[in-house]
């Protein structure tokens, strides 16, 4: 594999789906004791192949094993021109009724897979909307919270549909009304990305920009709700894996 994947993703198969450029491919990943060597990516769908400017930038797999993305306009005009998509191999590629971004962020799903967040990595809302996996349609689009500070990055629920939400290289916790709880910088470098780990998911983890891995001290853990369990992208469906443009 000689090109950066801007998003990942574990499958049901063991293989890994990537998000490239344009492209969502799956990754057979080598066994242990393989020699080194670039990987090819089967190619499952081509995105927005009209539009030059636009790139995948963020995603993540739903509660219901669809795989939830977002594009970004790489060009420097910034026009908002990023749209909302939701993959999987038995419906194929599908676009969601969302407002156009001019870089798509912060995708997480509540608890029950029923409530998607979502922002614009330019402007200073997070965003919610009803989500409904099955058909792939979304309602209620309304603002979730204005931003602490400027840059919306990763976000992710916990099991109480709290969200902590990765911003301007701060971590920022929210309840469900959207409303602040608590604010967490790290003393070394800012934060870009964050997850829950340990056998009971009761491990807040925070990954730096420049590589280094954080766990919260036991002050700031004590009372907080363990994470959800991360979904597998199901790739054992019927739907063709030509490729394909929307």
């Amino acid at each position: 594999m000689l090109e950066t994947a801007r998003v990942v993703a574990c499958c049901s198969s063991g293989r890994v789906l990537l998000g490239l450029g344009k492209r969502l491919g799956l990754l057979e990943l080598p066994q242990p004791g393989q020699p080194s060597r670039p990987l090819p990516a089967q190619l499952l769908v081509t995105v927005d192949a009209a539009e030059p400017r636009t790139s995948i930038s963020d995603g993540c797999t739903d509660r219901h094993g669809n795989f939830v993305f977002g594009t970004a306009n790489t060009a420097q005009d910034r026009r908002p021109i990023g749209s909302f998509y939701q993959y999987s191999q038995r419906h194929g590629l599908r676009r969601l009724a969302l407002p156009a971004v001019v870089s798509a962020t912060a995708i997480a799903f509540s608890a029950d897979g029923r409530r998607m967040v979502f922002a614009d990595a330019a402007r200073g809302d997070l965003m919610q909307c009803d989500y409904d996996p099955e058909r792939a349609k979304v309602g209620d689009v309304k603002s979730f919270s204005a931003l602490l500070e400027p840059g919306a990055g990763a976000a992710i629920f916990d099991s109480e549909d709290h969200l902590w939400s990765v911003q301007g290289g701060a971590l920022v916790q929210y309840d469900r009304a959207g409303v602040v709880r608590r604010r967490v910088v790290l003393a070394r470098e800012p934060a870009a990305s964050v997850a829950f780990g340990g056998a009971a998911l009761d491990q807040l983890l925070v990954l730096g920009a420049q590589g280094g891995l954080y766990g919260l001290p036991p002050d700031l853990l004590k009372g907080l709700a363990p994470g959800v369990a991360d979904s597998l992208f199901i790739d054992s469906g019927s739907a063709s894996s030509a490729a394909s443009g929307v």
